[in-house]
């Protein structure tokens, strides 16, 4: 995994509030924002800085997540104001005040040897939005997008439009946290969706101040930094180095797996090949063999499943990838949901208790009579590179690939089979169900014995790389999780 995609993964984990405990004890950021309130009104009355036009209220459906307690939604236009520098280029001068733009600052800190300049005059009669000062956040508005970085100089400069920066008149918020909600996903998120379909891809301030940020506590504020500050130096050093992923597997051991699959499944892990066969095509092979199979007689014929609509799609894909329903591609069943006698001698009948370390354990396993498997079978045929998925209780994501050296039938199960086993990988398939197995464990339904439904699952929207991709996504992530056992075995 590059370092980048692992940094994006940690900044969001400290976006959601799952990087940091939470205190009880610290003051709520509801407080926070009434004293954020309170100093920009006296500022106002004293004539120190202007009033601005009111920021809409943030609605329901603009919120991307829940938050922790003592947390809250703000628009960023709260919290900082928001300048842009000249919209013009200013005759440049051999001696004078620096003028800067987004290229001296694309080292992710502000270079000033190659930086033109224009005279006093001119930064004099400048506005007040295109000189920033020591203490503002300094971003880039185009090509550079974001880099945000804190002014730690005392030399005057003025900016182009290309930069833009915040500036906080209540000095309440940390910068630094600030700065960190730039560089994650969340942020970028929101410029993606704004910019869709601009001409130019761009940070526009108009819109920028309506993006929302998650606000903490001051003092979680703080810790959040903190822990940033240990672990990101890490990341950025460590590329493939196993000594490196060590330390971030004792200080962030939890995310990292699921980061993992999450950034698989999103075409994130590995690259894209122009030359694989697109997922479109790959699609309609799998379609095809269905129809057979249905002309067959060899599977029922089930209800049309409903198009996928755009509130149903939660991350854009990579080119040559597809959303699809679980049961376009996958033959979604289960096991027998009767209670057959047992008998002392006969075949294995496997519920999810059986499921130890991804392989069946069939030593406790209750035996049926052979004419209750062979019925059973007309259900759910079970067989080689099949997926046995537990849906029940608190065993919800369980999950074995088979391996089958005997016969044995399945009770209350989900059983994934292929339409067609050349067109699927089912090492795939597994990494994909752990990637989303939070996912269904969140949406399970009932009270003490949760589960989750056939037409839930057979409904489910999920990415379809191409078969070739695929496999390349396999091999990445058994690369990684091998390095990520071998550490967690270093640190017991």
């Amino acid at each position: 995994m590059k370092a980048e995609t692992l940094k994006k993964s940690i900044l969001q984990y400290a976006m959601q509030g799952k990087l940091v405990a939470q205190d009880p004890n610290d003051e709520p950021a509801s407080e926070l924002l009434k004293r954020i309130k309170a100093e920009k009104e006296q500022l106002i009355k004293d004539g120190k800085i202007k009033k601005e036009k009111s920021l809409q209220p943030i609605t329901a459906d603009e919120i991307p997540y829940e938050l922790p307690q003592g947390w809250e939604w703000v628009r960023i236009g709260f919290l900082e104001e928001i300048n842009l520098g000249f919209t013009y280029r200013p005759n440049y001068v051999s001696e004078g005040v620096y003028f800067l733009s987004v290229k001296d600052i694309s080292n992710g800190k502000i270079d000033f040897s190659n930086a033109k300049k224009v005279s006093q005059e001119t930064y004099d009669n400048a506005a007040y939005g295109s000189k920033p000062k020591k203490g503002d956040i300094l971003f880039g508005r185009v090509c550079t997008m974001g880099k945000p970085q804190i002014i730690e100089t005392d030399i005057p400069f003025c900016i182009f439009v290309s930069l833009g920066f915040f500036r906080d008149h209540t000095n309440i918020v940390n910068k630094k946290y600030i700065c960190s909600w730039m560089e994650s996903d969340l942020f970028e998120k929101q410029v993606n969706e704004n910019v869709k379909g601009a001409a130019q891809r761009n940070l526009n301030t108009g819109w920028l101040k309506d993006f929302l940020i998650p606000l903490p506590p001051l003092a979680e504020q703080q810790r959040i930094v903190e822990k940033l500050e240990e672990i990101l130096p890490l990341v950025e050093e460590y590329g493939k180095n196993e000594e490196i992923l060590s330390e971030m597997n004792k200080k962030l051991p939890k995310p990292i797996r699921q980061s993992i699959l999450q950034y698989a499944v999103q075409g994130k892990l590995v690259p894209q090949n122009s030359n694989d066969e697109p997922a479109s095509e790959l699609l309609k092979r799998i379609k095809a063999e269905k129809e057979q199979l249905l002309k067959d007689g060899k599977i029922k014929k089930e209800k049309p499943l409903p198009p996928i609509t755009e509130d149903e799609i939660p991350y854009e894909l990579p080119q040559g990838w597809e959303w699809v329903r679980f049961s376009e591609i996958f033959d979604v069943r289960d096991g027998t949901h009767d209670s057959p006698k047992n008998v002392s001698n006969g075949i294995p009948l496997i519920t999810s208790k059986d499921f130890h370390n991804g392989k069946i354990d069939f030593s406790n396993a209750k035996l049926i009579s052979k004419e209750d498997h062979d019925k059973i079978q007309q259900r759910s045929c079970v067989e080689d590179n099949d997926i046995l998925y537990s849906m029940i209780g608190g065993n919800i994501g369980n999950m074995v690939l088979v391996k089958k050296d005997r016969e044995f039938s399945i009770k209350n199960v989900a059983l994934f089979k292929y339409y067609s086993k050349e067109l699927s990988n089912p090492l795939f398939l597994k990494l994909l169900l752990s990637s989303i197995t939070i996912d269904f464990k969140n949406k399970a339904l009932g009270g003490a014995q949760q589960f989750i439904s056939l037409t839930f699952i057979r409904n489910y929207v999920i990415p379809l790389p191409p078969l070739a991709e695929q496999q390349r996504i396999v091999a990445k992530v058994e690369e990684l999780m091998q390095i990520v056992d071998k550490l967690e075995v270093k640190h017991d």
